[in-house]
């Protein structure tokens, strides 16, 4: 174990006006105020002495291109039609008995995992950022994770589902609890008000998190739910629902990428972070979430359906983990793996000019502007 010496993190301060004496000369008060202007190279993501309240000028225009993007994606559950997915479900030979497992187990599993993910933004990740960039855009993730809970509540109350199985299997379903339960230490560090980063110990304790959220839960414990709501659409089935995850799939992988950059910008500013020891822990910790995540495979499809199986996941799983691994500098962990859905590249694709579904319009700017097929 590495030791470090205790510090207290600086605290990123509210704006303050500083009055000038009123004697003071005009020129010296001028000359004054612009002393106190925020400078490019006073930023920093984690630890910085600008003035978190003043956006401008920018360092990180990364965080801001990202904030835009995801204004311009913005949508709403209810603008999606649920008719179609409605009439399977109450139709008994709309859906095989292991299908209707599939789409509940996922909703079971997601219904909070957007929850968690605001949380560790709002009450977390957010005051430890000094960035006012990188907060934009974890302002806009925020919302966007409420708007996924909401979505997935919107598919719940459409199909008629029962709220208190779906809302519970958090703590009922052993596949989805231990997920949440890896999850939850990584968000009470950040989210204990005692915390303060400014020592190489909480700057790891800190980048561990990040790397734990955007590249392991939105990176990797997403993806299994994915591919199998996006399967079934494929096949004409819940295409309503399919609709939502492919946006929510979209906004997902614009978190991951934020995330990624995240991690990349605050190893580039703090490389001393960056140890061989706190490498080979991350490399553990993505190990363990691929494992756990091949269990929610088994666990959502025991016999296979819709064309696909555990096996195929673990292959998915290792190639993406790998994927992750080389985004934030890391070796591979699984040589040789591939990719058995390569048609989920497209389903990510921004500039396409309609879904799978044909439903209707994705490359859209604002909800008063999408129109049906």
């Amino acid at each position: 174990m590495l030791n470090f010496e205790e510090d207290i993190s600086p605290t990123p301060q509210p704006f303050r006006a500083h009055a000038p004496a009123p004697s003071m000369p005009a020129a010296d008060i001028d000359e004054a105020a612009k002393s106190r202007r925020v400078r490019v190279e006073d930023k920093r993501i984690i630890n910085g002495s600008a003035d978190v309240n003043q956006l401008v000028p920018f360092k990180y225009k990364w965080a801001w291109e990202k904030y835009l993007n995801g204004c311009a994606n913005h949508w709403m559950p209810q603008e999606i039609n649920m008719s179609r997915d409605i009439a399977t479900w109450k139709d008994p030979n709309g859906l095989s008995d292991d299908e209707r497992l599939l789409v509940k187990r996922n909703l079971g599993f997601f219904v909070t995992a957007d929850s968690l993910a605001a949380n560790n933004i709002v009450l977390g990740t957010y005051r430890h950022i000094t960035a006012p960039e990188c907060r934009q855009y974890l302002l806009r993730q925020a919302f966007e994770e409420a708007i996924h809970t909401h979505a997935y509540q919107y598919i719940v109350e459409s199909l008629g589902l029962d709220e208190g199985e779906i809302f519970n299997a958090y703590h009922e379903v052993e596949s989805i609890r231990n997920k949440d339960e890896f999850l939850m230490p990584f968000i009470d560090i950040l989210t204990n008000p005692e915390f303060k980063t400014g020592t190489p110990e909480n700057d790891q304790k800190l980048l561990r998190s990040l790397i734990v959220f955007a590249c392991i839960m939105e990176g990797l414990f997403f993806y299994v739910g994915f591919v199998q709501i996006l399967a079934l659409g494929r096949q004409n089935k819940m295409t309503g629902a399919a609709e939502q995850y492919q946006y929510i799939l979209r906004d997902e992988s614009m978190h991951c990428n934020f995330g990624i950059d995240l991690i990349n910008q605050i190893k580039m500013e703090n490389p001393h972070l960056w140890t061989p020891e706190f490498r080979k822990e991350i490399s553990g910790l993505m190990q363990k979430g691929v494992e756990l995540e091949y269990r929610y495979a088994e666990d959502t499809m025991p016999r296979g359906v819709l064309g696909l199986n555990a096996a195929q996941f673990k292959e998915y799983l290792r190639f993406i983990a790998n994927r992750r691994c080389q985004q934030i500098g890391l070796d591979e962990l699984y040589a040789g793996a591939t990719n058995p859905f390569p048609w989920m590249s497209e389903m990510m694709d921004l500039k396409k000019e309609k879904n799978f579904f044909e439903t209707r319009v994705t490359e859209y700017q604002t909800g008063g502007a999408l129109s049906w097929d």
